[in-house]
């Protein structure tokens, strides 16, 4: 008789081999904001601080270390499709007023392995972008629709009351 640990292994061996034969898909939520670069980055820099304030459903956000650098580790807490989620990143690239990039780890990871905060100047507003790529990408889609629309719709959310919490910094 095989051992649960056994069982384990070969499901997370087989999710592992699966997602090189399978497409990933990523979801993407731009909105303009009329600030600069820097102080968009600046915020985002401060998550520790900002982020129950960027959207009523997350809960927390810590950083291992003191700042939010490369190689550093983030673990954060915030409620998708009603359910609670807790995931630690890793910074994988950070470019000064320009983008931030993490790897989600384990769990989280297998499905959602990355994302990134995009910040492209368009004049005299800015452009945040903030996408996330899962795994499985056929099977999300047919099986797991409401899902995608709630992360879409939260990504939506983040990026309005981003534009709202920085343009009402900018007129005062």
């Amino acid at each position: 008789m095989l051992s649960v640990g056994v069982v384990r292994i070969g499901y997370w061996c087989t999710l592992y081999l699966l997602n090189r034969t399978i497409n990933m898909v990523t979801l993407r939520n731009s909105t303009k904001i009329r600030t600069t670069p820097d102080e968009i980055f600046k915020w985002l820099k401060n998550l520790d601080k900002n982020y129950r304030e960027w959207h009523p459903d997350h809960v927390k956000w810590t950083n291992e270390t003191e700042n939010l650098d490369k190689g550093n580790i983030a673990y954060y807490e915030e409620y998708i499709h009603g359910e609670v989620h807790k995931s630690k990143a890793r910074i994988i690239g950070i470019e000064e007023d320009r983008r931030i990039e993490f790897a989600n780890l384990f769990p989280m990871g297998i499905v959602c392995p990355k994302g990134s905060f995009i910040i492209e100047r368009e004049g005299d507003h800015c452009v945040f972008t903030a996408t996330l790529s899962f795994r499985f990408g056929w099977f999300f889609s047919r099986f797991a629709k409401s899902r995608i629309k709630a992360i879409e719709m939260h990504m939506k959310e983040e990026g309005e009351n981003l534009k709202k919490l920085l343009e009402k910094r900018q007129v005062q």
